[in-house]
């Protein structure tokens, strides 16, 4: 049994997609991170996503005039990245790289067709020649001669598998209408040459494969309309130089008197295969779909209809579908269970209750709809037709509403009295929790949420504080929390949602850094805010000053870089530096330090920091400094307390700052002292830091030396450090 279950956006490919996919993508390769995907598009851009945040985590582009011309793969054994472009000029590179110009650069000698990488195994680099070679050996001599291998032919498409600790490679060639398969055992070095069986008034369009037990399984679409399985044994007794091999069919892609024309596929399982393309039934417009197919049993398990197009490109990483849609990139998540005959013909019964809240977007759907989603599943009728959006699926019943609980309670949240709600909820939480009591808890705040929209005194702060302590929710399950929250001021709600929720948008994010920034300290005094994170290293005195503390910056000192200087003079000016104090109140700071510990993405926070006022830019880089110096008082450059921000966090946070606003803080009479001070102070860390890695050599080789397990009472070693 196999179905299509949540559907979301990973990314834009239009020239607004953020992520300089503009011009098409030409690939998706998986990252060292099972998370992680790798995108390259049709020009200069590879961009590394981590998929269930669809947020990018680095972005690299070669220079304008140059092309990607392959797909950018990760090398899972050192996590380098490894591009070619301009066909010949090969880069390998590493996540802290941004400037491609930069890093490591060789030219080789022949054109590239594409680089396979394998776990555990060099990364292979097959050439448009057919020649192949791994890259440890390719670095060796960049320059080498690279044989060819085909003549008159092109490589259509290739593959690589690992079968035990050996790597074989499998690619397609054409010539004349003619297909001609190449498999290459890499520690063997045999190549070995078959022609395809042509099939008459067809011709095959897309092409997959996968191994076991030495055996390669080739399968073909076809133009016809249907997919051919070709077996190929690893093992081969004959001699004979070029062998013909024969297909048998496996699946043709028609239903009900509907075709599908397929434009790639992806092999599931051994009973699964995904075929991307389009539906057409006679005297009907043809339909763009993705569909999983039963291969054991001729039957269509599932289909999902793509209205906005596709560009004809399917993969699959980790049950997890890749295509285009429109003008974005579309992930769809699948599920295969192991192939039966009541399965296929849909008459097997569910083991356990469809849980259809998870698939719901409480926040489009209607009250009667929201009572509508926690009927039975035997009492609900689901539309055959969905929506896709962002980490859910819309449904739309079509029932009367019947007599669930939870759903009577919901209808009743928009006109019940605060404490005949607040009563029904301290029952709701006191039942035991159900598979689905997390979405029910997202539909109640929902619900909650829209009829604090509607009525101004209606606020239930406390139950929604309690509820995002205690249950694991996100951003994406209520979206409009944070935002009446902060229509409200309410702060501390906004704490701990920025602590607690993955997916807070950057947009969201900046907002509450601008209210935290522009509310005064006297005002926060009166609120309740948790100082877990600021409470073990800003001392308060009664008056609410912080208590001077000398600052010992972590074995240097900042005023040794100052020319011309007494050594009073120094002492002097050293005292007046170790005093510094926290540019904000307690409250403040602990607000300021729940943003820093939100993710983001560098890319779409930028445009939103370079609108915060000049004067609040100024106070947040004074405390960014502030955490800065602190840090570097430990030699762990690490802040005591729950939750504080690590010194990772505040120097991306002053970085970020520092590009969107320097040109202001340059101009700012106020802020020249607090950028000169900064810069002293990373000078001296810089010449500190110099100095350990002179010594670093003597260091590593101390760590080498193992102790003698004989050691006597007394003893005498010479250590030789070179």
């Amino acid at each position: 049994m196999a179905a299509l279950c949540e559907a979301f956006t990973l990314c834009g490919l239009g020239p607004t997609g953020g992520v300089g996919l503009g011009s098409g993508l030409l690939a998706l390769e998986p990252g060292a991170d099972p998370d992680h995907v790798l995108l390259t598009d049709r020009g200069r851009t590879a961009t590394l996503f981590k998929v269930s945040d669809q947020k990018p985590l680095g972005c690299w582009s070669v220079k304008h005039g140059q092309f990607i011309t392959c797909p950018v793969v990760c090398n899972f054994e050192t996590h380098e990245y490894i591009a070619v472009h301009d066909n010949k000029v090969l880069r390998i590179w590493k996540d802290e790289d941004v400037n491609l110009d930069k890093a490591f650069k060789a030219t080789l000698s022949a054109e590239v067709y594409r680089i396979h990488s394998l776990p555990h195994v060099e990364p292979l680099v097959l050439f448009k020649g057919g020649g192949v070679r791994t890259l440890d050996v390719l670095l060796e001599a960049p320059q080498q001669e690279i044989e060819n291998v085909i003549s008159d032919e092109v490589i259509k498409w290739s593959e690589a598998f690992l079968e035990g600790q050996q790597a074989v490679l499998i690619f397609i060639t054409e010539k004349d209408g003619d297909f001609y398969v190449y498999v290459q055992k890499l520690k063997m070095r045999s190549l070995r040459k078959y022609k395809l069986e042509q099939q008459e008034l067809s011709h095959p369009l897309s092409f997959t494969a996968y191994i076991k037990k030495q055996i390669i399984t080739l399968l073909c679409l076809y133009s016809s309309d249907s997919v051919y399985k070709v077996l190929i044994p690893l093992q081969q007794n004959s001699e004979e130089e070029e062998q013909t091999l024969s297909k048998s069919l496996l699946l043709n892609l028609s239903i009900s008197g509907s075709v599908l024309k397929g434009t790639s596929f992806v092999v599931l399982d051994k009973d699964h295969v995904a075929v991307l393309g389009s539906l057409a039934a006679s005297g009907e417009e043809s339909k763009e779909c993705l569909t999983i197919w039963n291969t054991k049993f001729q039957t269509l398990q599932a289909s999902k209809e793509l209205p906005l197009g596709t560009s004809g490109q399917l993969w699959c990483y980790g049950e997890k579908f890749f295509f285009t849609h429109g003008k974005v990139l579309t992930v769809v998540i699948y599920k295969c269970e192991t192939s039966s005959l009541a399965a296929a013909v849909g008459k097997l019964k569910d083991s356990q209750t469809s849980d259809l809240s998870s698939f719901l977007n409480w926040d489009t759907l209607r009250d009667e709809e929201l009572l509508v989603s926690f009927q039975s599943p035997q009492s609900v009728a689901l539309k055959s037709e969905s929506k896709m959006m962002l980490r859910s699926k819309s449904a739309v019943a079509n029932v009367q509403p019947g007599t669930s609980k939870v759903g009577q309670f919901l209808l009743s949240i928009k006109d019940a009295s605060t404490a005949a709600i607040e009563d029904e909820l301290g029952r709701l939480l006191s039942k035991a929790q159900t598979p689905d009591f997390q979405a029910t808890i997202g539909c109640v705040i929902s619900a909650l949420i829209n009829r604090c929209k509607t009525d101004p005194t209606f606020y239930p702060r406390n139950f929604l504080v309690q509820m995002i302590q205690k249950r694991e929710l996100s951003y994406s399950l209520c979206p409009d929390l944070m935002a009446v929250a902060l229509e409200k001021k309410d702060v501390h709600l906004l704490q701990i949602c920025l602590q607690r929720f993955p997916d807070i948008p950057e947009e969201i994010t900046y907002a509450c850094l601008k209210v935290f920034l522009s509310i005064s300290d006297d005002y926060l005094e009166r609120t309740d805010v948790n100082l877990e994170s600021v409470i073990s290293y800003i001392d308060i005195e009664p008056n609410n000053k912080e208590v001077k503390t000398e600052v010992v910056e972590n074995g240097f000192n900042t005023e040794l870089e100052e020319d011309g200087c007494g050594v009073t003079g120094m002492k002097e000016n050293h005292m007046m530096d170790s005093v510094e104090f926290c540019p904000v109140g307690p409250q403040k700071a602990a607000l300021l330090n729940a943003v820093l510990h939100s993710a983001y993405s560098e890319t779409y926070l930028l445009p939103h920091l370079k609108d915060l006022p000049a004067q609040q830019a100024v106070l947040f880089l004074r405390y960014l400094h502030y955490l800065y110096v602190k840090c570097s008082e430990k030699i762990n450059t690490t802040l005591p307390g729950v939750l504080s921000p690590t010194i990772s966090q505040i120097m991306d946070w002053m970085c970020l700052l520092l590009d969107a606003h320097f040109t202001v803080m340059v101009m700012l009479p106020e802020a020249k002292g607090l950028l000169s001070r900064m810069h002293k102070f990373v000078r001296a860390q810089v010449r500190f830091y110099s100095e350990l890695n002179k010594i670093e050599g003597s260091l590593q080789e101390l760590q080498r030396i193992k102790c003698q397990n004989n050691c006597q009472a007394y003893s005498i070693e010479v250590l030789e450090l070179i």
